[in-house]
């Protein structure tokens, strides 16, 4: 990974533990700029006793998170573990406007109870990774809303239109004849406020955050303070290992989702995009993984090193007497038996053909998906395999099982 130097002489000196703390900010990173400042910050922090704090607004535009949400949580940890102070701002105030970061069309904004709610589930979620109780939980109502009409227009006349043209998705929107509305100016305007409000020295962001983290350093310049740096985080790829994560294109791995599923996903990624997932998710020291990965070089089982990461993940969100249950239940499978524990469905229409029976436990998409797969031999009943697409089934229990994956206990009536 290549880090963007910024302002920085070649060899700029610097104590041991400033060292570590830059190279801690530094993995994984996407950019850090200005670097020389960051380090100055550094270096003033140890100096004084007083500890740096660093920002990340949240939008809490959906209730559940998944791993690519964790990319920067992580970061927040590691800088907290080192004595600095992490405000997580909820954004109840900008919400209600909609980001239009990386979009082409303007989104549209939630209502305060679905912000209400979603922000609670943050929290749940966040304080997964977080130790909420250091950490400095804001709101950016509480200076957002005292603003007012007046102090809105005094806050918009402190940056031209022609700088915010400048950015990608406005300038591209603008372009193509697609509507851009002035409310929309106004995020970027209230995230860079925020910086003002909280005093930060540092925000951390999404690398399509880039021009609304900038906004915080020109509004505190404005404003008579010492601008924050800014940290961009990459985005993670999902378990296809091409797209960003998203449940939208069912990449994902939610961090509420069960221990079993959570550690067989993470065992299905690539042996390549592991290395990736090691760097921006694990805690590990980069030493230890570079160590790990020269082994794999070497000839070791990669399968190892990733259940390693599996088990570090899966620990980190459900214990490891979870992760140890999810790794037995995996090798369970793998070796064509039964998980331990399996959605329970039942149905009615006995004698029910195997097709409908498959189709309805909701197995396979279709019941003539189910028939092909039992053309296939794909399809098993208590572990024997269905050979005839005839098949009907009486009142009963059974287990039923689609490929290596898909379990179901079914009791038909």
């Amino acid at each position: 990974m290549t880090h963007a130097v910024t302002g920085e002489a070649a060899a700029e000196p610097m104590d041991d533990d400033v060292r570590d703390a830059l190279a801690i900010t530094l993995r994984g990173c996407e950019e850090l700029l200005p670097r020389a400042d960051w380090i100055a910050k550094l270096k003033r922090s140890k100096a004084t006793g007083r500890p740096l704090r660093i920002k990340f607004g949240l939008d809490p535009t959906a209730p559940d998170l998944h791993l690519g949400h964790t990319v920067v949580f992580n970061k927040m940890r590691q800088l907290q573990d080192l004595g600095h102070v992490v405000i997580p701002l909820i954004g109840d105030f900008t919400s209600l406007i909609g980001d239009p970061s990386g979009r082409n069309s303007t989104r549209p904004p939630l209502t305060k109870e679905q912000i209400e709610a979603n922000a609670r589930t943050y929290f749940e979620q966040v304080g997964l990774v977080l130790d909420i109780g250091k950490a400095e939980v804001r709101y950016n109502s509480e200076w957002s809303d005292p603003l007012g009409a007046r102090g809105m227009i005094q806050l918009a006349a402190r940056y031209t239109v022609a700088r915010m043209m400048e950015r990608d998705d406005f300038a591209k929107r603008f372009g193509s004849g697609t509507p851009i509305s002035v409310h929309e100016f106004l995020y970027p305007l209230m995230q860079g406020y925020d910086s003002v409000a909280l005093k930060s020295d540092l925000e951390l962001g999404g690398t399509d955050q880039k021009f609304n983290l900038l906004m915080g350093r020109h509004l505190q310049q404005e404003y008579g303070q010492e601008p924050q740096c800014i940290l961009t985080m990459p985005l993670l790829e999902g378990l296809d290992g091409v797209e960003k994560m998203s449940k939208s294109k069912n990449n994902y791995v939610g961090i509420s989702e069960p221990a079993n599923t959570m550690f067989a996903k993470v065992l299905s990624i690539s042996d390549t995009l592991m290395w990736r997932w090691f760097t921006l998710l694990s805690f590990r020291p980069q030493d230890e993984i570079a160590r790990l990965k020269a082994e794999v070089d070497g000839g070791r089982n990669p399968m190892e090193a990733k259940l390693a990461l599996a088990h570090e993940i899966t620990t980190r969100f459900h214990g490891a007497a979870a992760s140890q249950t999810a790794e037995t239940d995996f090798r369970n499978r793998a070796a064509g038996g039964v998980p331990d524990e399996l959605p329970e469905v039942t149905l009615s229409g006995a004698p029910l053909g195997i097709g409908a029976l498959v189709k309805q436990a909701n197995l396979a998409a279709s019941t003539s998906e189910a028939l092909r797969l039992v053309d296939q031999g794909g399809v098993r009943v208590d572990g024997a395999v269905v050979g005839d697409r005839g098949l009907k089934l009486g009142a009963g229990v059974y287990v039923l099982q689609v490929g290596k994956r898909k379990f179901a206990r079914v009791t038909l009536a």
